[in-house]
């Protein structure tokens, strides 16, 4: 299917025109964030941006790493910084929060739900809960625990309809401006709801994500130590505004906060993965704005048997080549600049004369590059240092799709080449070596290295068989971005 064959979304809201950030709202420079000629010059956010600021502005961020909105000349350059990714809100964690509903999906997990609605209560205080039932086969079971937490609402789906379909109920079903999803494996954390809600006084947020962190349990082992410290729903500890290939590409739906009127009709709910990916970015495309805060945090209740496990990873795999029919290229496993894939090309290909290539082209790309940072300090050795790091970052990326996204076509090509096989054995260890490290500490290397290529199986055979479903190959096709 194409991208033109695709059926259309369900429509969002509009962002309103005209609006600023309120009077304050405070942000600040992220630290990672280069200053150069006297702070006239801010290199930083993911993609890399270059942002060339006025004396006023310049004036304004001199000696502070903070801002705060006063007037319009303030919104407006606030509003820029936040919007390149090189700054992030810092709203109060005062807002108050009962202009909030909560909504919990729930399918079978009467024990989590009555732990979940617990949390709430002691988290957030009593602010409205509707629970939507989506097939339970004990729906009594359901009702006894909402019935012990006086004020819940309960909608009851007779035949199961998928998680997007019970969102959209809950939904509906609020009254108030702001809904909070929270799935019933979670349990929302002290502060959870205060940090979110502030970023919601910025008028074109729709949606702020908290971090996913791992419940205590006492299940143990490689798997349960992997999902703690990898997984799929920690977004780790960096925040962010969100969309496609940037530093946060997605949130889960496990647990979000949302505007009702940016999400208009709502999640797809003929989609039955990837249906969370595809709503955040849905909100982007339309102009909306999403955040990732870590320092609001919800547990969740992993999966740590091997076979649920790895069957909800093929599962999401699957979902990449419905992303991409509605999507395109926002879902391409590898983004390569068009030097970098040269130099790369160059360096795996051409043999005796393949270093020497792919030099010339790193060179090449670093004289282009200090032409653009005309005026920007001494910039043959910044440029230099930015083609350096984007090209270990290319390099890690393509090591990461043989192994993850393409496997099928890495063992072809090992069964066929005896001198590939070493250089893909090679690629898989250094591969988990370099994940592991960070978490060193929490998890044995040789455990983490079996579940990370175990990972990279079920969500490569999960991607893969998508693909073939749905006879179109957009999402295992790289991207070219600007070079």
């Amino acid at each position: 299917m194409t991208r033109r064959d695709a059926p259309a979304p369900p429509a969002v809201g509009v962002p309103p025109s005209g609006v600023r950030l309120p009077s304050g709202f405070r942000i600040e420079i992220d630290p990672r964030v280069r200053r150069c000629n006297d702070g006239r010059v801010l290199l930083g956010g993911i993609p890399l941006r270059l942002l060339r600021l006025s004396t006023v502005a310049a004036d304004l961020l001199a000696a502070t790493s903070s801002l705060r909105v006063r007037d319009g000349t303030t919104a407006a350059l606030a509003r820029r910084l936040l919007d390149t990714g090189v700054a992030h809100p810092r709203p109060s964690s005062l807002t108050p929060h009962d202009d909030v509903t909560v909504v919990v999906p729930v399918r079978d997990r009467p024990e989590g739900l009555d732990r979940l609605l617990s949390a709430v209560r002691r988290t957030a205080g009593p602010i409205p809960v509707v629970v939507v039932d989506d097939g339970s086969r004990d729906a009594s079971a359901v009702r006894r625990i909402c019935a012990k937490h006086v004020g819940n609402v309960v909608i009851r789906h007779d035949v199961a309809r998928g998680p997007a379909a019970a969102r959209n109920a809950g939904l509906g079903a609020a009254t108030t401006p702001y809904v909070a999803f929270l799935d019933s494996d979670c349990v929302p954390l002290a502060g959870w709801l205060h940090r979110l809600r502030g970023h919601l006084n910025d008028p074109l947020v729709a949606a702020a994500a908290p971090r996913i962190v791992a419940a205590e349990a006492a299940a143990t082992g490689w798997l349960a130590s992997y999902e703690t410290v990898v997984s799929s729903l920690d977004l780790g500890p960096r925040e962010g505004p969100v969309h496609p290939h940037g530093g946060v590409p997605y949130v889960p739906s496990a647990a979000l906060l949302v505007r009702r009127a940016a999400l208009g009709d709502g999640y797809d709910e003929t989609m039955h993965v990837a249906e969370d990916v595809d709503l955040a970015w849905r909100l982007v495309a339309a102009g909306w704005r999403v955040r990732y805060d870590p320092t609001a945090k919800v547990a969740h209740e992993h999966r740590t048997s091997v076979s649920a496990w790895a069957r909800r990873r093929a599962f999401y795999g699957t979902g990449a080549a419905r992303l991409a029919a509605r999507h395109g290229s926002a879902v391409a496993p590898v983004v390569l600049s068009p030097w970098s894939a040269a130099a790369w090309l160059a360096l795996l290909l051409g043999r005796r004369a393949g270093p020497a290539c792919a030099a010339a082209i790193l060179v090449w790309a670093t004289a282009r590059l200090a032409q653009r940072l005309a005026g920007v300090g001494p910039r043959w050795p910044l440029a230099a240092r930015l083609v350096g790091l984007g090209s270990v970052f290319t390099g890690r990326q393509l090591a990461s799709a043989v192994i993850r996204h393409y496997w099928p076509v890495s063992l072809v090509v090992a069964a066929a080449s005896r001198t590939a096989r070493p250089a893909i054995a090679a690629i898989a260890v250094l591969d988990g070596v370099v994940g592991w490290w960070p978490h060193r500490h929490r998890i044995p290397l040789y455990g983490f290295i079996l579940v990370r290529r175990l990972d990279d199986l079920c969500y490569g055979a999960g991607l893969w068989w998508g693909t073939l479903r749905a006879r179109n190959p957009l999402a295992l096709r790289p991207k070219l971005g600007r070079g």
